[in-house]
């Protein structure tokens, strides 16, 4: 494990990345050349260590260069999603303080109206040069390919994805490290429990402003190994670049999983993916029944984690593992789990409270002391708000978020439970489920349903999901009325905006969840 800039030197020919569609690829030696250039530019324009940049690109080569670039010369980066509304991306590139942005024609007409606002700061675009946006790489050639002077290692400050609200900067602090100083944690997940190694071929099928398809496709180029980059995630195209490319290791989200298992039987049966070795998922619940059927199609190769942007903790669980303790995001193997009541009393095996990562990293949320001080109790344990239980075997098992659970006669109701249990029926493509008003109750359950077919939405079907749940479920978990969308509001890695959905029921109500 060590750089890439010592690589080049090693397998300067080898693939380190490669577009999944369009084949272009680059070489160890050519992202060596180009990080250096792109270092040299960001000493030039006079960003020093500590400086931030920010990028609103679509998965691309350059992606990965500027992040190279950024990473050895000391400097935060801040990839931006363009799913993001235009205030939104406004938001970050005022809050994390970027002095560099750097964009594709798509996000140039988006950040257009900032070039008056923010004359400090220097805007680039990796396609044609526009009013107010250099050419990003014709400003790279006239940059030497060699190292500067003082290497240092940056990092990424990412942002939330913004499903609670204003997305929120996570930022680590500056520590001065060697530029080929690896994340301990991604070492552990990614080498030790993946087996990910010089040899390795990583499929990332995900948005690289994420924080782990980001933090993946750096480990593994860290290691040594090639990655194939998806333009855009497809059930059916992942599964032959697997075969085509004979994928040893990916890093997925379950509505992933959930679209590969709706696909046909035959289509599925029509790639070989016998490569893989290691199938990492987080970012979101895997339903039991989704996870079990992945494990029985792929092998005992599924590796989950819980964490977060935040890196205050990380609980890894392996197949052999969650077999034996079935919805288990696994043991802590950075901090420990201490799970809480609404008294900042720790509970026992069983009982549900927020949990908390104690002896873990520390963060903050970038220009929002109040948020970073919610984030923290008196004994310094952290939380990301979420809601769960410890088995007695010291298994972490998520019930859902804490902003999220619905108390419906004083009850409390975890929607997540709810949604797993809907998702299994063969004519649904997605589902959220959360609280209503109810003027007896205070709440109530409500599902929305994405169907397979919208011809189906109805009455009839309304009455069959509320009946399939109540099969399942206590009625009191189950939906009271159920309504119908074409499609979720769901970001691009897999995460569900449910404020986008709660809000049309509380017209008088700021929604948090």
């Amino acid at each position: 494990m060590t750089h890439p800039s010592i690589l080049a030197k090693t397998q300067p020919d080898k693939i380190a990345y490669q577009m999944a569609g369009s084949g272009k690829a680059l070489t160890y030696r050519e992202l060596d050349e180009r990080s250096n250039q792109g270092a040299q530019l960001f000493r030039a324009l006079g960003l020093q260590a500590g400086a931030h940049i920010a990028l609103l690109l679509e998965n691309r080569l350059e992606f990965m260069e500027i992040c190279w670039a950024a990473q050895r010369s000391g400097l935060y980066y801040t990839a931006i999603s363009r799913y993001l509304t235009p205030d939104e991306i406004g938001y970050i590139v005022k809050d994390c303080g970027a002095r560099v942005v750097i964009a594709s024609a798509k996000g140039v007409a988006t950040l257009a109206p900032l070039l008056a606002e923010l004359p400090e700061v220097a805007f680039f675009s990796v396609d044609e040069a526009q009013p107010g946006f250099r050419s990003w790489h014709e400003a790279l050639a006239t940059q030497p390919a060699t190292p500067i002077a003082d290497q240092v290692a940056g990092s990424d400050m990412l942002y939330s994805s913004g499903t609670t609200g204003r997305p929120k900067g996570i930022k680590r602090g500056f520590e001065n490290n060697p530029i080929e100083l690896p994340n301990p944690f991604l070492k552990i997940l990614c080498a030790g429990m993946c087996g990910m190694s010089a040899d390795s071929i990583y499929l990332s099928p995900a948005p690289l402003y994420h924080a782990a398809p980001l933090r993946f496709n750096m480990m593994a180029i860290t290691l040594g190994g090639s990655s194939i980059i998806m333009e855009t995630f497809d059930a059916e195209a992942f599964l032959a670049l697997v075969e085509k490319h004979k994928v040893t290791q990916s890093q997925l989200v379950p509505t992933m999983f959930v679209r590969m298992l709706k696909l046909p039987e035959e289509v599925r049966a029509r790639y070989d993916v016998s490569s893989l070795k290691g199938a990492i998922h987080a970012a979101a619940p895997c339903p039991i029944d989704v996870k079990a059927k992945m494990i029985e199609w792929w092998g005992p190769i599924l590796i989950e984690y819980y964490a977060g942007s935040e890196g205050n903790g990380v609980t890894v669980s392996n197949s052999q593992q969650w077999l034996g303790h079935r919805g288990t995001v696994g043991r802590p193997v950075v901090g420990q789990i201490k799970i809480l009541n609404d008294n900042d009393e720790e509970l026992p095996a069983g009982q549900i409270g927020t949990v908390y990562f104690a002896g873990g990293p520390l963060f903050s949320y970038h220009n929002d002391p109040e948020k970073t001080s919610r984030a923290f109790n008196a004994r310094g344990w952290s939380t990301l708000g979420d809601v769960g239980y410890l088995d007695a075997e010291g298994f972490l098992y998520l019930t859902d978020r804490k902003s999220y659970m619905i108390i419906s006669g004083g009850v409390n109701v975890y929607p997540q439970e709810t949604e797993d249990v809907l998702l299994t029926h063969p004519d649904i493509a997605d589902v959220a489920v959360f609280g209503v008003p109810n003027e007896e109750m205070g709440e109530e359950v409500k599902a929305v349903v994405q169907p397979r077919d919208m011809a189906l939405a109805g009455p009839a079907f309304e009455a069959e999901l509320i009946a399939y749940c109540r099969q399942k479920l206590s009625p009191i978990k189950c939906p009271k009325s159920v309504d119908f969308e074409a499609e979720l509001p769901r970001t691009p890695t897999g995460k569900l905006v449910k404020r986008h959905l709660k809000d049309r029921y509380w017209p008088n109500k700021a929604c948090a969840a």
